[in-house]
């Protein structure tokens, strides 16, 4: 069949009006993930303007008047690229979004907590931070995997991920634009159980790390599709020397036997469980490929062939538009609750454990940094007005600068 042939028929197929039937029963019209290239503007419907859930939560008095399925369509999904360091998943996922339309998020990272709503970095005040309190990212890490902060780097590094991934599913749900995820906090345990392995995570750091997850990972909805761009450790190793990166390229951390234990955990654990859920497409990305090929693919998924007794996509089966304005509530306005889960006490753990005075100097410190005394919205010295009126936002500060409404 010839491309344009393809195209044409890929377009009749995601015509709204376009409906099959069997035994007389009418079914649900099968719609796939579309192309830039193969849907023009005439093949999409009309859809309510996305709802901004950036600066306004989404209340249920607002779902009397505001519906959330009428803003979904095929490409209304979350997609997760995974892959090990130095793989070329950013470029890839980029490069993705771009072909399929849809929000990028780039991979967490604890600048999303270090940088606040105002632009400061808390990293700032390290030097005069106890050390027990310093901020350790993973730069930190990669030079010093030893250091006493490195459990509490990696439970922050789930954290955000967590946070992330709150965020996509409340974007999804609120404008109805799927979103491409680089990692995500399904695969965040690979790089536990390999630091674990190599001696930097402790046993029992490593327990309070699970418990953290087991509260938390199973209020979210698992993504549609997962990309595995699959790289050997020996081509690892040679694109890491080949990127330069300082802190890489000098670091005693990325081995042979740690990257190879990130593998091990991406194929034997975290490919194997998640694909119970979710599709999967898996490619030799060696020396890259062709994206092109890989949009194809995606093309070619039908996400709608699982009915409510299987296990894949069972998140996303919903029959009432009651229960999807009840996802978006949690997601888009109850952010907060659900980030309070991930308070778990770490009283068993020594280095999780911050001394009592040196707790009330880091609480001093940064309540007197720019932008920490009160909320965001009520820090008059960061040029903060009015108060009357305003009410709690969740926290955005995983979403991309375009995406983020920061008041001035």
């Amino acid at each position: 069949m010839s491309s344009l042939v393809r195209i044409s028929l890929k377009r009749f197929l995601c015509n709204n009006n376009t409906k099959l039937f069997n035994e007389g029963k009418n079914l649900t019209l099968v719609r796939t993930i579309t192309s830039r290239t193969t849907r023009s503007a005439q093949d999409r419907p009309p859809k309510p303007k996305p709802w901004p859930y950036q600066e306004k939560g989404y209340t249920l008095f607002h779902y009397l008047y505001d519906k959330t399925t009428p803003r979904l369509d095929e490409n209304s999904k979350i997609i997760v690229v995974d892959g090990p360091v130095a793989s070329g998943k950013s470029k890839f996922a980029k490069e993705l979004a771009t072909e399929l339309e849809m929000l990028y998020l780039p991979e967490a990272n604890l600048d999303m907590i270090y940088i606040n709503s105002y632009g400061y970095d808390l990293k700032k005040l390290d030097p005069l931070m106890p050390e027990s309190c310093r901020t350790h990212d993973v730069m930190n890490f990669l030079k010093n995997p030893k250091h006493r902060n490195t459990a509490r780097f990696q439970i922050q590094q789930y954290i955000v991920r967590f946070s992330q991934y709150i965020d996509a599913l409340a974007h999804v749900l609120s404008t109805g634009e799927g979103v491409i995820l680089d990692r995500c906090v399904y695969s965040d345990f690979v790089f536990a159980e390999a630091m674990y392995s190599q001696g930097y995570l402790s046993k029992a750091a490593r327990k309070k790390y699970y418990e953290i997850r087991d509260n938390t990972i199973h209020e979210l909805l698992r993504p549609h599709l997962v990309i595995y761009l699959d790289v050997p450790v020996p081509k690892v190793m040679e694109n890491i020397k080949k990127r330069a990166i300082s802190y890489e390229k000098d670091s005693a951390v990325l081995t042979p036997q740690y990257l190879a234990e990130i593998e091990k955990q991406y194929k034997q654990n975290y490919l194997k469980e998640i694909s119970k859920h979710a599709d999967m497409l898996i490619y030799d990305w060696s020396n890259e490929g062709d994206i092109e090929i890989v949009v194809e693919d995606i093309e070619r998924i039908d996400f709608n062939r699982f009915d409510i007794q299987d296990s894949q996509m069972k998140d996303w089966v919903y029959r009432l538009e009651e229960e999807w304005g009840c996802l978006r509530y949690k997601y888009a306005d109850k952010k907060e609750k659900l980030m309070n889960y991930c308070n778990v006490p770490c009283y068993e753990v020594p280095e999780l454990i911050v001394e009592a005075l040196d707790a009330g100097k880091y609480y001093r410190l940064l309540e007197e940094a720019p932008g920490q005394r009160y909320q965001k919205g009520y820090n008059t010295n960061m040029g903060d007005s009015g108060y009357l009126f305003k009410t709690s936002i969740p926290h955005r500060q995983t979403l991309p600068l375009r995406e983020r409404r920061i008041e001035s």
